[in-house]
């Protein structure tokens, strides 16, 4: 007998806003490059390894469903006969086998929406490169995992023995228990910058928590709200955007998916800092409100108004002097105004960088609850809008969101095969047809961006943009 168990209802509300424009699922792109020793087989043999994995972890087993016995209500059911052969797929890329087709075929198995029929993930490994890589995407829908979690669960498999063979894949049952061993007995530790991040992960769910039932600090809830509403309406750097102009990425969009993803040396984005005091996350932000500028006026859409973004943050409770019972790690986001009305490199960086102090400032003062409840808040209108079918009628909230999250400082290997590059794949929406989500690792700083295939034309070209504005900033800051 299959076996039924409630979905929460962050998890159910992914599933029921999802449609065939905003498929709900999130994902990565893994480069890797084979052992000096592989032989003409090993990517058959990592795909075959991956077919013959003998018990599936739960978390891969569950998909979503709804019938007369379950009440009308969305359950988990667990699948007794998982079929490896349809989550796990072997692909080759068309010549000549550029990184170009291979973001190409991103961007169209991004675009598929999964069947709630089977559990909901898939894992695709990708040959055909002509340098002799080997690329892994893989896709899980959000309702299981976010952005944060999946590459939680990806670092868990990895090792950081080039010589240690023998690894689970990624959805087997133990994986990430069997992956951690080695990691300690390297001595590697978690840094602060990735637990961080980690936490970051339990931000919906904990802002559906913070909006049903609060807690003993609901009391200064109301007070809280003011403030923010009055930095909003003061067009001040805030969790809530009241003032984000229309931009081309505000709109309807289509279920079709545009991927382009490269790296850059952090070393490079570090030295703007460090030579212009502010921080490796106000250089990435940097870079993105230029390479947006160069592109939106390529296309004569630059808004006169700065563009605004979304930014999660986290917090250390006692450096930032929040009043959180909890301690630890408060996370939450902040609307950050990207000067984009702004023409010299140095200028934008200044006020970027500003814009976030005054958001983490305005989040200090808050408990943790307070700013997973004004995060909510501010995130709500990018769903409410699109619900109400409103793109183009009101301001939207913000035009984007950009995202950092640091990873693994070290090279990590699966089965003795070293990844070279990761880049996170995430979720375009309606009224929010771009995403731009950072994943640092190994001295680079991976950028991916998604974006839908007709609201955003020619998205590839902002990789060029990216490159050319970390060029001006260094060249403003004096490190070129």
């Amino acid at each position: 007998m299959p076996s039924f168990r409630p979905i929460d209802p962050t998890s159910a509300a992914f599933l029921l806003t999802e449609s065939r424009n905003t498929p709900m699922h999130v994902g990565g792109l893994q480069l890797f490059e084979n052992p000096p020793d592989a032989g003409p087989e090993f990517n058959q043999q990592m795909y075959q390894s991956m077919l013959d994995t003998p018990d599936v972890a739960p978390l891969f087993r569950k998909h979503p469903h709804r019938s007369v016995k379950t009440g009308g209500t969305l359950t988990w059911r667990d699948d007794d006969h998982i079929d490896l052969e349809y989550h796990v797929r072997h692909s080759a890329l068309p010549k000549p086998g550029r990184i170009r087709e291979l973001l190409e075929l991103v961007g169209r198995l991004h675009s598929t929406r999964m069947a709630w029929e089977r559990p909901l993930w898939e894992m695709h490994i990708i040959e055909g490169l002509a340098d002799g890589r080997v690329a892994a995407y893989a896709k899980v829908h959000h309702s299981l995992v976010d952005g944060v979690s999946a590459m939680r669960l990806l670092a868990s498999t990895l090792s950081t023995d080039p010589h240690r063979t023998g690894m689970p894949a990624l959805f087997a049952e133990g994986a990430s228990r069997k992956a951690r061993p080695a990691e300690k007995s390297e001595g590697t530790v978690e840094s602060p910058e990735l637990t961080a991040a980690r936490t970051l992960a339990e931000l919906p769910g904990d802002a559906l928590r913070t909006a049903l039932g609060l807690s003993a600090e609901a009391a200064g809830m109301p007070l809280a709200l003011v403030k923010t509403l009055r930095k909003g309406i003061r067009n001040e750097t805030s969790a809530v955007s009241l003032a984000a102009p229309r931009t081309i990425f505000n709109q309807s969009i289509t279920g079709a998916r545009r991927f382009a993803a490269q790296d850059w040396p952090t070393e490079r984005i570090r030295g703007v800092g460090k030579a212009t005091g502010t921080t490796i996350n106000d250089v990435v932000l940097a870079m993105c409100s230029g390479a947006m500028r160069r592109y939106l006026t390529e296309l004569d859409a630059l808004p006169e108004q700065s563009m605004v973004s979304m930014v999660p943050v986290g917090l250390k409770a006692q450096q930032a002097g929040i009043a959180s019972a909890e301690g630890g790690n408060a996370i939450g986001s902040v609307m950050v105004r990207l000067a984009t009305d702004l023409e010299d490199p140095a200028d934008r960086l200044k006020a970027i960088s500003r814009s976030m102090k005054d958001g983490k400032e305005a989040l200090s003062s808050m408990t943790q609850a307070q700013i997973v409840a004004m995060s909510a808040i501010g995130m709500a209108p990018s769903l409410v809008i699109p619900a109400l079918k409103m793109q183009g009628l009101v301001r939207p909230p913000f035009n984007l969101i950009i995202s950092n999250v640091p990873g693994p400082r070290v090279p990590h290997y699966w089965n003795g095969a070293q990844l070279v590059g990761n880049y996170p794949v995430s979720i375009p929406m309606n009224g929010m047809a771009l995403n731009i989500t950072c994943a640092s690792y190994a001295g680079n700083m991976g950028f991916g961006l998604t974006g839908c295939r007709r609201t955003v034309p020619h998205l590839q070209r902002l990789l060029t943009h990216l490159e050319d504005e970390l060029t001006a900033l260094e060249v403003a800051a004096g490190v070129s």
